[in-house]
């Protein structure tokens, strides 16, 4: 789906080790230097950006709308949006060359990256931490990890993000899922039909993205059992992030470094300005599917997550070790040596006088 332009109005983002470690630096610290064929900054690019309607993806939805994307991309980059539903559409899209550069979550890039071999998917920026949460029926009689035996848990979708946290958590409390020989029926259904499916009482938990763990709740009379934010130090984890084509950041690193500056200041302006910034993003969700978030859905979405820059490198690492225990990533583990290209967003940061981000 091709956005709507008028989205852009104003109206309101050891020596083994050393030698290991000199390795993985040789192989990531070049992707600030732009590549030989790159496009002049000044020669007119279309940049084709990809996101989706969601609380989640708040720093598209609100610079396109408040100008800010298109100020700091200059008049000489056009900008076309499509949104998406689902993460491996994004890949998809992009390995088929309709699109540079999406939002998109942890694992959907981790799968685009491995399926090509480390060549054609790059994380430039963190986007959003947080907002995914167990959501119970109040009345399921769950208290405790081990209740979920015989249970049945819906997830987004297999080998997603929520998906492999789900079925991570399940196996450190002891428990498996049915499919690696356990008693718990995880269920992988659409985030829309799952809360039908609670509300209706054939599911008695799920683990969900917001805004749909607050929906289960206020719709469906659920409970949060756990909020992810609490297995991880600082409760900071990767929801969603900025990818970009390895191709258009070697042809066109100018343009990737204005996307990335209009990125950075949205956030900030998200961050500084939350109230306006919610009323955009609805506006926003409206404007791609016809009805925007009830105000006490957005506003208990907005509370569960944090908007930044940062891609919290460490706990996509720690997503994809989980995924590769999972059997999701292959019979050999993934070197993800390469996934990350933030020497661009580091210059952002550091020419805006805001602290550096690693790896």
């Amino acid at each position: 789906m091709t956005h709507v332009s008028s989205l852009r109005k104003p109206t309101f983002l050891g020596t083994l080790l050393v030698a290991v470690l000199a390795a993985v630096l040789v192989a990531c610290g070049s992707d600030e230097a732009a590549p030989k064929g790159a496009a002049s900054p000044d020669q007119p690019v279309t940049l084709r950006l990809g996101y989706f309607p969601n609380v989640t993806h708040a720093q598209p939805i609100v610079g396109l709308a408040n100008g800010t994307f298109a100020q700091e991309l200059g008049s000489n980059v056009k900008i076309e949006t499509k949104t998406f539903n689902a993460g491996p559409s994004v890949i998809e899209a992009m390995f088929a060359g309709a699109i540079d550069a999406s939002y998109i979550g942890p694992n959907p890039a981790i799968t685009g990256y491995v399926q090509s071999g480390g060549k054609d998917v790059r994380i430039i920026a963190g986007a959003t931490s947080a907002g995914a949460l167990l959501i119970v029926k109040a009345d399921s009689g769950i208290t405790k990890p081990s209740d979920f035996a015989g249970k049945r848990i819906a997830t987004p979708q297999l080998g997603n993000t929520q998906d492999v946290a789900a079925r991570a958590w399940l196996q450190k409390n002891g428990l498996k899922d049915k499919d690696h020989g356990g008693n718990v029926d995880v269920r992988p259904i659409a985030n829309a039909d799952a809360l039908a499916l609670f509300i209706k009482g054939e599911l008695q938990a799920a683990w969900a993205p917001e805004p749909w763990a607050t929906r289960l709740i206020l719709e469906g009379n659920g409970k949060v059992f756990l909020d992810e934010r609490d297995l991880w130090p600082n409760g900071d984890f990767v929801t969603t992030h900025l990818i970009v084509s390895a191709k258009f950041l070697a042809e066109h690193p100018a343009t990737v470094e204005k996307l990335l500056r209009a990125h950075v200041k949205t956030t900030q302006w998200i961050n500084e300005n939350p109230d306006q910034a919610k009323q955009v993003v609805n506006a926003g969700i409206k404007q791609v599917t016809s009805a925007p978030l009830p105000e006490a859905v957005i506003n208990g979405a907005w509370r569960n997550q944090k908007t930044t820059y940062d891609p919290i490198a460490s706990s996509l690492r720690k997503s994809a070790d989980d995924a590769f225990a999972l059997g999701y990533l292959g019979e050999k583990k993934p070197d993800l040596a390469n996934i990350y290209a933030l020497d661009l967003l580091n210059k952002v940061l550091k020419e805006l006088g805001l602290k550096e981000v690693s790896k």
